[in-house]
């Protein structure tokens, strides 16, 4: 049997939600207060009807054997509209999804890193035309391709943040492959997870980049340059600093790099895939890494990222407590990507719709994608808005012109492309 819940009964799930990250006997959080509630979804301008299309297609998809179960939590002037939980944590117990589930949230990390990193620039500590090297002298020595060509300039940090870098990922499933650079990426074992930070950055920077910087987006290890760049100007692990200076003023109770012990009946587990015969592998949720990957190593819940999204649509503020500024804000969603911009032959197998390219009228931010114009895309929304997803089936975006944002959370679906925009159509068309 399906769990099923009221999408406006299920208030305060953070106040039972455990403890995130943090050492070996994570520090206890205050209570945030929970994030304002309509009454009915009319209050905040959408059907309550039609926002129930969302339960029941989520439903179908479960009952298909599509994915095991899934959280959604959208907002709306102000006011969590809806939330509902779906479906399974663990298919293979049954047991029921909770809506405070904790999800491996991919690159749904990268939001995070970007804003902890400017963080720092807003005080001064780091410049984003500073070439990387200037922070980490790994990179000093930066060379392009197999044929190792010179740099025509060096990697900066706001390429890190808009993935210009010229960095890459390695070749495996879902990139082409074709890249020798990728290739020796893998042989390298560059994302290894048996590793620290500084190891990580070391392996990385004794490879070539793929393109010259600044001139190809390319999605890669940037935002784990990034994170590692947080680490090394504030003197702080990047677990602790998203949780002292982000989680924990936020309010942001199951938001880390792993969850403790008491969070085990919480976690969300994958499933085998009916297509592939097999159940997607990703890093257990209770497990501590050694490497806080700044590009794809948080674990969170639908609510705690709602309030997240809340805090991005309010300019960098939430209940009282200022992250950042509005401004930073506003230069972190805007386009940074320089006319001209290329793109690997891949862009469109690996993102579809939803790719940070002109043809569907997309751009890229610090750490977002942006939409810059009516009309290309293939899903509704607004200019301006922004959002990221993550490999294993998690997806966000928020649209400052409808004061609205969305939360999805899955976990192993074998195609995540088609969730992102179906539950943008099933947000869209629940506008009264």
């Amino acid at each position: 049997m399906l769990h099923r819940r009221n999408a406006l009964s299920l208030v305060g799930s953070a106040a039972v939600a455990g403890l995130v990250g943090g050492g070996a006997s994570p520090p206890a959080r205050a209570a945030a207060a929970a994030l304002p509630r309509a009454g009915r979804a009319e209050e905040a301008g959408l059907s309550t009807d039609r926002l129930g299309r969302i339960a029941g297609w989520l439903r179908d998809e479960v009952t298909a054997n599509r994915i095991p179960g899934a959280v959604v939590v959208v907002g709306r002037k102000g006011q969590v509209a809806y939330e509902q939980a779906v479906g399974f944590r663990d298919r293979d117990s049954q047991a029921p999804m909770p809506a405070n589930a904790v999800f491996r949230i991919a690159s749904m990390t990268k939001p995070f890193a970007s804003l902890a990193l400017m963080m720092l620039a807003e005080e001064g500590r780091v410049m984003l035309w500073h070439p990387v090297s200037r922070y980490l002298p790994e990179f000093g020595d930066a060379v392009v391709g197999a044929e190792r060509a010179a740099v025509i300039r060096p990697p900066t940090v706001q390429d890190l943040l808009r993935h210009t870098s010229g960095l890459t990922y390695a070749a495996g499933e879902g990139v082409a492959g074709a890249n020798p650079v990728q290739r020796a990426y893998g042989e390298a074992r560059v994302a290894n997870r048996d590793q620290t930070s500084a190891q990580f950055i070391t392996n990385l920077a004794r490879l070539p980049l793929m393109y010259q910087p600044g001139t190809h987006w390319e999605y890669s290890h940037s935002t784990d340059v990034v994170g590692r760049i947080v680490e090394v100007v504030s003197g702080m692990d990047l677990d602790r600093f998203i949780r002292e200076r982000i989680s924990n003023p936020l309010g942001l109770t199951d938001t880390g790099f792993w969850a403790p012990p008491e969070a085990e009946g919480r976690v969300a587990r994958a499933q085998v895939d009916p297509v592939t015969g097999r159940r997607q592998s990703f890093p257990d949720a209770l497990e501590k890494p050694q490497w806080f990957s700044g590009g794809g190593g948080m674990v969170s819940t639908a609510s705690d990222y709602a309030r997240f999204c809340q805090m991005l649509l309010n300019g960098g503020e939430l209940g009282g407590t200022r992250i950042v500024s509005p401004k930073t804000i506003e230069l972190m969603t805007s386009n940074h990507l320089p006319p001209g911009t290329e793109y690997s032959p891949d862009l469109f197998s690996r993102f579809g719709g939803l790719a940070p390219s002109p043809v569907v009228g997309y751009g890229f931010g610090l750490g977002f994608e942006v939409r810059l114009e009516e009309g290309r895309s293939p899903v509704p929304g607004s200019v301006g808005d922004y959002s990221w997803g993550g490999a294993y089936g998690t997806y966000f975006w928020v649209d400052p012109k409808e004061g609205l944002y969305a939360v999805l959370m899955l976990q192993g679906p074998s195609d995540r492309l088609q969730y992102r925009y179906a539950i943008r159509q099933l947000v869209y068309q629940a506008f009264s």
